[in-house]
């Protein structure tokens, strides 16, 4: 098996402290920059699986890193420099307690508390009737707290200017990005023959100025179809195909794990994990539109991160 990289412990010069989340490893160096490694981690159902995907890190970071390049005429990012595959390097923000999602058709977690009678979703009404894969008169926003542990939490826009989570003139500049970043997306999308279904955006502020941050558009954050036989399918009440780590959760489903009481997590093994692999891979290579590179030195990926990054650091003294 091709080795993942599933943990991190750097100690880069000016380093501050480090936060270890679901999938990435955020240092933070002299309370300015922030240096997000995209580890080969993966979740679902808010628990980390207990094997990592190769080249998964790489896949996500490559796929954030160009289309933050790609909108960053809509609104500033974070994104400074890529200085090794796996690694981002960015401007240090204060990032709001809320993440902004945005949707365009009835699919996932909308249509499951859809199909069980839900027709309002954060403050939004739904129309009667709707079909599962269908799309939305028009995309709307779904806005979730972000939680530093467990699920995340449905609120409406009202709820959260009202409880003083974000200022309402934030919270307008955060809406206007986050519809313009999704028109955008689905533009680029398109000229791949997919349909961007929905993706979240993360926001934070630096300056006194609203800065998206994190990543953006990658299958782990967004959720894609493919758009030939997406009508045909449509109207025959057929599951789309789609690109998105929806597969990894609907795995886990058939081995009945859905992270409930008194389930056990199933045997992820070698064979298994390159099998996610290689869909990631091929994700990265119909999302941008290029052959996926594999990252060289992959032997101690550790130590080639830790190089890249140190000599980056360099340059910013």
């Amino acid at each position: 098996m091709t080795k993942a990289l599933t943990r991190t412990d750097f100690h880069f010069e000016g380093q501050k402290s480090v936060y270890h989340g679901k999938v990435r490893d955020v240092y933070n160096i002299n309370d300015d920059l922030m240096v997000m490694v995209a580890t080969d981690r993966i979740s679902a159902f808010d628990v980390i699986l207990p094997k990592g995907i190769p080249y998964k890190g790489q896949v996500l970071n490559q796929i954030a890193a160009k289309f933050l390049d790609a909108t960053s005429d809509i609104c500033p990012n974070w994104k400074l420099a890529t200085p090794d595959p796996m690694v981002t390097v960015g401007l240090k923000c204060e990032g709001f307690r809320v993440e902004m999602i945005i949707r365009s058709i009835l699919t996932g977690s909308a249509w499951r508390e859809y199909k069980n009678g839900c027709r309002e979703l954060c403050g939004v009404r739904l129309p009667d009737g709707m079909k599962e894969n269908e799309r939305f008169p028009e995309p709307f926003i779904t806005p979730t707290t972000k939680a530093d542990e467990g699920h995340d939490l449905n609120i409406s826009r009202e709820e959260i200017i009202a409880q003083g989570i974000v200022a309402e003139e934030d919270y307008k500049v955060m809406e206007d990005y986050t519809r313009k970043l999704f028109a955008r997306g689905q533009e680029i999308a398109a000229r791949q023959g997919l349909i961007l279904v929905d993706t979240k955006y993360e926001f934070g502020k630096r300056d006194g100025k609203v800065y998206l941050i994190d990543e953006i558009h990658t299958p782990d954050s967004s959720r894609y179809f493919y758009a030939d036989g997406y009508e045909e399918k449509l109207a025959k009440g057929e599951p789309q195909r789609q690109l998105s780590k929806e597969f990894v959760r609907q795995w886990l489903i058939e081995h009945d794990f859905m992270n409930e009481p008194g389930q056990v997590m199933p045997e992820i093994t070698d064979e298994y994990a390159d099998s996610v692999s290689a869909r990631y891979i091929e994700l990265y290579e119909h999302i941008i539109g290029e052959r996926f590179e594999k990252a060289a030195d992959n032997d101690d990926i550790a130590a080639r991160i830790e190089h890249n990054v140190s000599e980056y650091l360099k340059t910013r003294r």
